[in-house]
């Protein structure tokens, strides 16, 4: 009788055996659809699923200039993962693109995501997308498409990583580029809602060190929350305070992220002028009283680490001061004069006094 020699050939393998399940990666993208539709603006063309995703600027400008960006949200990425709080990192994600580029007076017009993580967890996937989703309905911006990779093997178990990529537009003839800056202009400071998302590599340091006193009272709002405010969005009332009759008078605006107040606002200031900050003429946020008193940090260290409370800047002539205020009680953001423009001497030129 002739014996059936034993198969030795490996057993069949699949996908999800080498660690990515597509089928929870459909899950999400049907769960982030209507997250995702109530973003779309009317340029859009065609939905998620495409290969590529298209906007249409032909009825919106007469000469457009596009204005691109790219972040992340640095390691507070860490710190929402080890607080298992997912929903509003991507409400930051959208914010650190979105603020850079309406510097130059540009109007975000789409946004997308890249999702990166070891093992899909739809729920979180689809808290931390649906973030960005309400990030870019907040700021009037489509979320026009984007990328969630499952890569076994690159992340530890629960972690995440995350990046945006903006294109926005303006005419040629509104953009602002710093160029009509004069010495006697004035720096007004608009509030930030906390640290935003910069300087978290230090925060977490802290944090640790003073052993995560999550629930520390900080007149009324706990650390933890304090530490994971969302990135405040200035997209709509600044671009309504450009298009309205004192729009003209801002000469230039400086988004106050990573390298805090010292190294920001000099970005947008031409050659042969420096910036005279007056640190007393706005209040320290808690937050940031908590931070420097817990890890001891000195103060400059402070300034160009953290935006200290002051999370956009305008440079505006001294005749408009007024009228600019006027326009951002209007539209609720809180704001003070915090400095002015001036000869740059021959030191430093920027002096935080």
């Amino acid at each position: 009788m002739t014996q059936t020699p034993p198969d030795t050939s490996p057993a069949a393998m699949t996908y999800r055996d080498a660690g990515v399940d597509i089928d929870a990666g459909n899950e999400v993208v049907e769960r982030i659809k209507p997250l995702v539709k109530r973003s779309f603006r009317p340029e859009v063309m065609g939905g998620l699923g495409g290969f590529g995703a298209m906007f249409d600027l032909s009825a919106k400008y007469r000469e457009p200039v596009l204005v691109s960006g790219t972040d992340g949200v640095g390691t507070k990425l860490k710190l929402a993962q080890q607080l298992n709080c997912h929903d509003t990192i991507g409400i930051d994600l959208v914010a650190m693109c979105v603020n850079d580029v309406l510097v130059q007076g540009a109007e975000p017009l789409f946004f997308l995501d890249y999702f990166a993580t070891g093992k899909l967890d739809v729920d979180t996937t689809v808290a931390v997308v649906g973030g960005i989703a309400r990030g870019c309905e907040l700021s009037g911006c489509a979320l026009i498409g984007g990328e969630t990779a499952e890569m076994p093997d690159m992340y530890p178990p629960g972690e995440y990583d995350l990046a945006g990529f903006c294109v926005a537009g303006v005419e040629k003839s509104k953009i602002l580029d710093g160029a009509k800056v004069r010495a006697g202009d004035a720096l007004i400071g608009i509030a930030s809602s906390g640290p935003h998302s910069n300087g978290y590599s230090l925060i977490r340091r802290i944090y640790d060190r003073a052993g995560r006193p999550a629930d520390h009272d900080l007149g009324g709002v706990r650390l933890v929350d304090a530490l994971m405010a969302p990135t405040r969005l200035y997209v709509k009332p600044i671009l309504e305070l450009l298009a309205g009759a004192h729009g003209g008078d801002i000469h230039a605006m400086a988004h106050i992220t990573g390298g805090g107040l010292t190294e920001n606002i000099i970005r947008v200031v031409p050659d042969g002028l420096g910036l005279d900050i007056d640190a007393s003429s706005w209040p320290l946020p808690p937050v940031f009283q908590w931070l420097q008193q817990a890890g001891n940090v000195p103060r400059e260290e402070m300034w160009r680490t953290f935006n200290c409370g002051i999370g956009f800047v305008l440079i505006v002539p001294q005749a408009a001061i007024a009228s600019i205020g006027t326009e951002l009680d209007r539209l609720a953001l809180p704001h003070w004069r915090i400095g002015d423009v001036v000869a740059a001497g021959d030191g430093e030129r920027v002096r935080i006094g």
